[in-house]
């Protein structure tokens, strides 16, 4: 299998630096630049493409949404991977609005830095514990229309994707899951592809929202 091929962007090159040498152990990753700015990445991604982009911000900016959103028309198949230093709900959702498709903050680990990478190259979204919190209770305070239909397709699914619901739903990752049910993280993905279209979901965040909103698992 190829490279997962990441770019990163931070004003300060030190921490580019950082994080590279987090990944630089990670077989299947592949750091193939890094820039100062979203506009200065946007040129390089021309010429050398990247699977997933690390945007790492500091303080709560509208340019940066405009800048995130100019990124993703640019470059729709690139997937951005938000890393912000502050946890703002109204810029949270911008930034979800505008494109990015995983968001971590400051108390990300190694671990879940390198998940966030692999989920978005699979082509699903990934938040860090605290941000599906917000988004969840945004959503809660909401409307499903779909709810109804999707809850009858929750009647397809098997016991072991019901348990893999349940465990998604409690922010459990991929390895954790695949370490309590005795399997493997290839057949944790797979279980989880099979419950997102048997219930016409397209996200993992949209995988909690509907075990909560169904009275699958209690939020706490």
């Amino acid at each position: 299998m190829d490279k997962i091929k990441v770019a990163l962007v931070d004003e300060h090159p030190i921490m580019c630096d950082g994080i590279q040498s987090l990944l630089s152990d990670v077989i299947d990753v592949q750091v193939v630049h890094s820039s100062r700015t979203v506009t200065e990445l946007i040129q390089k991604l021309y010429t050398d493409w990247a699977n997933v982009v690390i945007v790492v911000l500091y303080t709560p900016d509208p340019e940066d949404v405009e800048m995130i959103s100019l990124l993703c028309k640019k470059h729709s198949k690139t997937q951005v991977l938000i890393l912000s230093m502050y946890k703002i709900e109204n810029m949270i959702f911008k930034m979800i609005k505008a494109g990015a498709k995983g968001h971590l903050t400051s108390e990300t680990n190694r671990d879940e830095m390198v998940e966030a990478i692999y989920t978005l190259r699979n082509g699903f979204d990934f938040y860090a514990k605290t941000i599906t919190n917000l988004i969840l209770r945004n959503y809660l305070n909401g409307s499903d229309e779909a709810a109804d239909a999707r809850r009858e397709r929750e009647k397809s699914l098997s016991t072991r994707e019901m348990e893999v619901l349940k465990l998604f739903a409690r922010s459990y990752t991929n390895k954790e899951i695949a370490d309590k049910l005795f399997i493997s993280v290839r057949t944790v993905e797979s279980h989880k592809n099979n419950i997102m279209r048997k219930i016409n979901l397209k996200t993992t965040v949209d995988m909690v929202k509907f075990a909560i909103k169904n009275n699958i698992v209690d939020i706490y």
